[in-house]
């Protein structure tokens, strides 16, 4: 009786990994805050909190004044709500999405990456990039997701969803 009720939990227990697997979400979530929309996305993509873990955006954050070569310094209040909601939805903070989960597993717990193309994920998912479509005027870098990413507004980063101006479909 015993080997029956252990065989029983053990198959519960597997069939429960399997659905919380199955219920995995894809990509990362999608920005979903206004002022950092307003604040951030006025000069770039809006890349989403889970691309990076949250010591990388502190950094980020820390550093406004020299914002990849500009002051993109902000009102005390807003720099306090975009932290918050930087913070609270950063890479290990959104562990239920498949590509934060794994962005987050690939970094050094010390926040010093703090550019998304920079993190040990992200470069293993395009080292089979030919620089001549990185470099190409139509992406200008690895930094423009949503030159080749159809769906990157959504955090949907997908395969089948890549189209890379010049080349096409991205099949790996």
């Amino acid at each position: 009786m015993r080997i029956v009720i252990l065989f029983a939990i053990l198959l519960s227990a597997l069939f429960a990994d399997e659905h919380k697997y199955s219920n995995k979400k894809q990509g990362v979530a999608p920005v979903n805050n206004q002022l950092y929309i307003n604040e951030c996305a006025a000069c770039h993509f809006a890349y989403q909190p889970g691309l990076l873990p949250g010591n990388s955006w502190e950094k980020m954050m820390g550093n406004l004044e020299n914002h990849f070569g500009v002051d993109a310094t902000l009102l005390d209040e807003e720099f306090k709500a975009i932290s918050k909601y930087l913070n609270e939805n950063s890479a290990e903070k959104a562990m239920e999405y498949k590509r934060s989960k794994k962005i987050a597993r690939s970094m050094r717990n010390d926040g010093t990456i703090i550019a998304v193309s920079k993190t040990p994920y992200f470069i293993k998912k395009h080292r089979e990039i030919l620089s001549k479509y990185i470099n190409q005027k139509e992406v200008k870098g690895l930094f423009n997701c949503t030159a080749c990413h159809t769906t990157a507004q959504k955090g949907i980063y997908s395969q089948r969803d890549i189209i890379i101006p010049n080349y096409g479909r991205w099949d790996d």
